[in-house]
């Protein structure tokens, strides 16, 4: 297996987007499989001058193997951090303080500096239980699922100490630390509701959104509100970006979009970006709050939309995203510094 530390020299690529001539920059080789983590987990660094996300690179001294790599986006280098035998890519996540990395390993929840491959395995989930999910709290707390004998429990891992913290009937599908504050939302799998619990487990309570099918979700930087996508019944009508405050009981329309099947918000909330479903239509686009506007940046052709997941560097100033449209997944980059404003990496 190749060791933790080998760092592997630029391979971006640089080319015209066919349908909008806007310059685009792949970022890592389509001859290997690379991707990104879940979208609401901490992937850069606060000044976004480094990437952590996943990649077969070196498949073949174990094939099939997924480590966690850093990118740096000023040399175009990338550093590979684990020698993990089974990483779990989308639970990928930098600690608050940027110092090191969260990831698990099968049953093994590890922590890492990202100065040095020396990782220590801070919980190991019960051999008979299922994991699902993670998050990762402002204190530092690690967040996720563990289902056994019938029920979910969702567990909190802070200081090399686990405790429970709530217990659900049905199987949790994803949960979401929200930020600057002690919340965690989480949904279970099916057309479910959303639902909100304190991070000691208490106030656990559903959210009031509109009736119907919900997609992709994230909260934006602030904590205030989180975003959904709702999607119609009737496939012929408009997938909306609705806005949900907790804190209020409020849910509103932000817009209507050119069928998102994902949706992501810049720094302050300002603009949005998304990947479109449609395969006659397959960009990646933002949306403008204040004008409820849409721009085309680029086609992504990627054979299945669901794995674009479009998201914003901190200073809002490219848009990240994946496809496999040259061969196998790899990461792409377009800038929109023409088109929206640059942000403090730190949501006000």
């Amino acid at each position: 297996m190749a060791a933790a530390g080998r760092l592997s020299g630029p391979e971006w690529k640089r080319y015209a987007d066919p349908a909008t001539e806007l310059e685009v920059v792949r970022l890592t080789d389509p001859a290997f499989s690379s991707g990104m983590t879940a979208p609401h987990l901490r992937q850069f660094t606060r000044r976004g001058d480094s990437l952590l996300y996943w990649s077969e690179r070196y498949a073949a001294d174990s094939p099939g193997a997924r480590q966690a790599f850093l990118f740096d986006s000023k040399r175009g280098e990338s550093r590979q951090l684990t020698q993990a035998a089974a990483l779990d890519p989308f639970s990928l996540s930098l600690s608050p303080d940027d110092r090191g990395f969260l990831y698990f390993d099968g049953r093994s929840l590890q922590e890492s500096p990202l100065t040095n491959a020396r990782p220590r395995e801070i919980h190991l989930v019960p051999e008979n239980a299922a994991r699902s999910g993670l998050t990762v709290a402002a204190d530092g707390a690690v967040l996720f699922s563990e289902r056994e004998n019938g029920r979910s429990r969702i567990v909190s891992v802070l200081r090399q100490q686990a405790r429970p913290i709530a217990d659900v009937d049905e199987e949790i599908a994803e949960l979401m630390a929200r930020p600057r504050h002690a919340e965690i939302l989480y949904r279970t799998h099916g057309d479910s509701p959303f639902r909100l619990v304190n991070g000691d487990g208490s106030g656990k309570r559903q959210l009031k959104t509109e009736p119907g099918q919900t997609g992709s979700a994230l909260w934006i930087p602030s904590g205030r509100t989180f975003i959904y996508l709702h999607i119609p019944d009737d496939q012929k009508e408009l997938v909306t970006l609705r806005e949900n405050s907790p804190d209020d009981g409020t849910d509103r329309l932000l817009a209507k979009t050119s069928q998102f099947i994902s949706v992501s918000p810049n720094a302050d909330a300002s603009v949005f970006t998304g990947a479109s479903r449609s395969r006659a239509t397959a960009y990646v686009l933002i949306l403008l709050r204040v004008a409820r506007r849409e721009l085309t940046l680029c086609e992504h052709r990627a054979s299945d939309p669901a794995m674009v997941q479009p998201v914003f560097s901190p200073n809002s100033q490219s848009v990240l995203f994946v496809s496999d449209r040259h061969g196998k997944r790899a990461l792409y980059q377009v800038h929109v510094g023409r088109f929206v404003e640059e942000t403090s990496a730190e949501p006000q």
